[in-house]
């Protein structure tokens, strides 16, 4: 009994909880550090050191805590027979000396003052990303990012500063590529394997440099750049695919037929279904349009070197992916080229260049985000009674079915409309007919030269002369059809649009930097000269012509003139 008591003893004197107190200070310079997290290993239980850095917390001897302060390296302290404790912390050079680029220039992490976000490669490495603006997502504080929609190659609205205009463009961030002023719009051209950081610049300091056109914030991205070395070369890729992460649990046949009973006795009147048990599980629409496993694959090759007068770095990328609903109608590939180089002529003279070119191709299902018709509206509205697709003759030869416009499959049988269902609800399988082949399309060639010479000791001029030049455009094709009652189009046609946008700007700086001790001074004077959005479109449609399909489809068709129109500007 004697032992027994003694063993408790021993255990619970082991388990007291013991008061730690102790403060916790700079290691430079012996300050205290007020408001360092205490926290026990392992456990949520912490505490705050106090405006001298001290601080006092409960636990047991044999613990560990653990002590950390924003700009310093974390320490752990194990808990023995002291009661009080002494601990500094050091400084972590490693964030202080990261560099930011900051407008025209760049600083340390450490002497930047102002409200600036940075992302770097090793951020995005391995990370299946398509769009630039996605790479800000959930890596960003304060920034927002919104998916416009699922479609593959869908771009996302972005968010810096909140909603600061009526007019919604007016709220879309500036986007600078290399020192190349990148619309909105056009910001899908770049590859993120090609990024070597992105920096959000937040708050009217740090984006005044570029003036009013940063009302919205700034948004800096600087590509990857050769090195002097050996020659590398890298790969990077994947093949998988996607899937729906979930359905949502909709009425069967039976179910749908017994309910729809239900409803119309409880209104005095007769019941529709004579006898639901017998229709099964009927259409499952979700099934129809979406794919379980649609295939998606990104492969980015790059080679990069030099010597010390000489560096290049060049890549070439290549992404395909299906969308999960519809994947008749929904593709999106791109293909990019990117090369830059830069030479030091002589000590005092370097120049180079950037350039990148991308192609883009984007299969679309048109209406996505609407509850007023599309695939997935109709998937989620259809009754489940309606088959896909109609494979008895008799019904096949009887309205509505002898409707000229009737969509069908490859073996010649319509596809069913719904008898319960109507208004713009259609078979999204029919539908999915009137828009195969078409397509939007879009070449992108950004780039920039520049020449920097260094006048005396720290007294720099550099000149850079960027631009974009964008097209874009579209090929579709809309059958005659007749979806249902409501949803019919009497007359084919083929159109066909163009568009252009050259952006281009002149800079010029001369900057100035010295460090004198400990003090570091550095002055900028610059010029610029900018042309946004000088654009033309065109397009054609031609009505009534003599094709079934997209692949027959054609301009070259003589048509009269009263079934074509045509714009431009």
């Amino acid at each position: 009994m004697m032992l027994i008591m003694a063993l408790l003893i021993s255990a619970s004197v082991a388990n007291a909880q013991v008061t730690i107190s102790g403060r916790v200070t700079e290691s430079s310079s012996g300050g205290p550090l007020p408001g360092a997290n205490v926290v026990i290993k392992g456990t949520t239980t912490g505490t705050l050191t106090d405006i001298d850095g001290v601080f006092s917390i409960q636990t047991t001897k044999g613990s560990t805590l653990v002590i950390s302060y924003l700009g310093f390296m974390d320490r752990e302290v194990l808990i023995g027979d002291k009661t009080n404790i002494q601990i500094s912390l050091s400084e972590d050079r490693t964030n202080l000396d990261e560099v930011i680029i900051t407008g025209y220039g760049s600083q340390q992490k450490s002497v930047v003052t102002g409200a600036i976000s940075s992302i770097k490669a090793d951020d995005l490495k391995d990370q299946p990303i398509l769009r630039v603006d996605q790479t800000l997502q959930g890596r960003t504080t304060g920034v927002v990012v919104a998916a416009n929609s699922g479609q593959p190659g869908s771009s996302a609205t972005v968010r810096v500063r909140g909603i600061t205009s009526l007019n919604n463009g007016a709220n879309d961030p500036l986007w600078v590529v290399d020192g190349v002023v990148v619309d909105n719009g056009g910001i899908g051209y770049l590859n993120p394997s090609d990024i070597q950081s992105v920096e959000v610049l937040k708050d009217a300091s740090s984006q005044a440099i570029y003036g009013a056109r940063a009302a919205a914030g700034v948004i800096l991205i600087t590509t990857k750049k050769g090195e002097s070395g050996k020659l590398k070369v890298s790969y990077n890729g994947f093949v998988g695919t996607s899937s729906p992460e979930h359905k949502l649990n909709l009425l069967n046949a039976e179910q749908y037929a017994t309910l729809q009973n239900e409803a119309l006795l409880n209104a005095g009147k007769s019941p529709l279904f004579q006898s639901p048990e017998s229709m099964g599980v009927g259409t499952d629409w979700q099934d129809q349009v979406f794919n379980k496993a649609a295939k998606r694959q990104s492969h980015e090759l790059s080679l990069s070197g030099g010597n010390d007068v000489s560096t290049f770095y060049t890549s070439f990328g290549y992404w395909n992916e299906e969308g999960i609903v519809a994947t008749d109608i929904s593709n999106y590939e791109r293909i990019n080229v990117r090369i830059n180089s830069t030479h030091k002529v002589y000590d005092w003279l370097t120049f180079g260049e950037n350039l990148g070119y991308t192609h883009q191709k984007s299969i679309g299902i048109g209406n996505t985000n609407s509850e007023y018709g599309g695939v997935l509206s109709s998937a989620i509205n259809l009754d489940p009674v309606t088959p896909v697709v109609i494979y008895d003759p008799a019904i096949a030869n009887a309205s509505p079915y002898t409707n000229d416009g009737i969509m069908k499959d490859a073996n010649g049988n319509p596809y069913g409309i719904s008898e319960y269902v109507g208004q713009e609800m259609s078979n999204p399988m029919a539908y999915m007919q009137t828009r195969l082949g078409n397509y939007n399309w879009s070449d992108d060639f950004v780039g920039n030269v520049f020449g920097e010479a260094k006048i005396i000791d720290g007294l720099k001029f550099k000149s850079t002369f960027g631009v974009k030049l964008a097209y874009w455009g579209y090929e579709s094709y809309t059958p005659v059809y007749y979806l249902n009652s409501t949803t019919i189009n009497s007359t084919n046609s083929f159109s066909r649009g163009k568009s252009r946008r050259i952006d281009y700007n002149f800079e010029n700086t001369l900057s100035y930097a010295k460090l004198i001790g400990r003090h570091n001074f550095e002055v900028l004077l610059g010029q610029g000269a900018y042309q946004d959005n000088w654009s033309t479109t065109i397009g054609v449609t031609k009505w009534d012509i003599p094709a079934t399909n997209f692949d027959d489809a054609s301009m070259n068709f003589n048509v009269p003139t009263d079934q074509i129109t045509a714009f431009g500007g």
